[in-house]
């Protein structure tokens, strides 16, 4: 397959939407983030609205959701979540992460009420969350450039277009009712978001440049996942080399290596 296949389509529509956005000068330019100028305004967009919305309605479950039953809706959709995890491990040849997957769901759907518990950690089956930017990375399509979406946030190019799988392969997508699919989805968006709000805070407290600090993290988090936490480091830094030999590292705005406390957790 060729390298980019997947991706070369999506990423001449992108480039016409956002090419004309970038003002960064060139020698301070970061290679993963060629649309930064955009970025940083979706990045902007997107606190505005966290910050008069999102993180208040999380502030209010969190206070108003006993601790079991939040616990318990985060265990139903991670649930969820294990069932896109299989077809991606089974599309990546990964038998035995496909079968830990299945029998995750099977025995959370069913000894632990429809996922409200999870029995099958502690049985021993231990939890992947593969997705389709992971299975295009795993089957060779190259490192796509860093974009912030509107609401949903991080990305890159290839994760955008991997959504797309994850929303077919999601199981609320074959549901009828409008109004339950709405509801279930919207509820999966707080339960997450007040997941978060520790690490919100931890990043509004730590980081100089938080839209760096979170793109390096994010980055860095979905590298790791491609190569089940062992990337090959240098082909990544020789394929951000620019022809002027410029790397992430001369953006003036990225500090040292991302530290153990970039690793945390952006999305479920």
């Amino acid at each position: 397959m060729p390298k980019g296949g997947f991706l070369n389509i999506g990423l001449i529509l992108l480039s016409i939407l956002v090419g004309g956005c970038a003002s960064t000068p060139e020698e301070y330019s970061d290679p993963r983030d060629p649309w930064k100028s955009y970025n940083r305004k979706v990045y902007g967009f997107n606190q505005a609205i966290d910050k008069a919305v999102l993180k208040p309605v999380a502030k209010g479950y969190k206070a108003i959701t006993p601790e079991p039953v939040d616990h318990g809706i985060t265990n139903f959709f991670d649930n969820l979540a294990d069932v896109n995890s299989a077809v991606n491990n089974l599309l990546q040849f990964k038998l035995s992460r496909t079968g830990s997957d299945v029998g995750r769901v099977v025995m959370n759907t069913t000894v632990g009420l429809f996922g409200l518990f999870d029995v099958a950690t502690n049985m021993g089956f231990p939890s992947y969350k593969e997705d389709f930017g992971q299975t295009f990375g795993y089957w060779g399509d190259e490192p796509s450039p860093y974009i912030v979406l509107p609401f949903l946030g991080p990305s890159t190019m290839r994760d955008s277009i991997g959504l797309w799988g994850d929303m077919f392969v999601n199981p609320f997508a074959y549901l009828d009712d409008l109004y339950v699919y709405s509801g279930l989805t919207v509820l999966d968006f707080v339960d997450t978001r007040s997941d978060l709000l520790t690490a919100g805070e931890l990043l509004e407290e730590a980081a100089f440049d938080p839209y760096v600090f979170t793109r390096d993290a994010y980055l860095q988090r979905r590298r790791d996942k491609i190569f089940d936490g062992s990337p090959p480091q240098d082909e990544e830094e020789d394929f951000w080399t620019d022809e002027e030999g410029a790397t992430a590292a001369d953006d003036p705005a990225v500090g040292s290596e991302p530290s153990a406390t970039m690793r945390v957790s952006l999305s479920r």
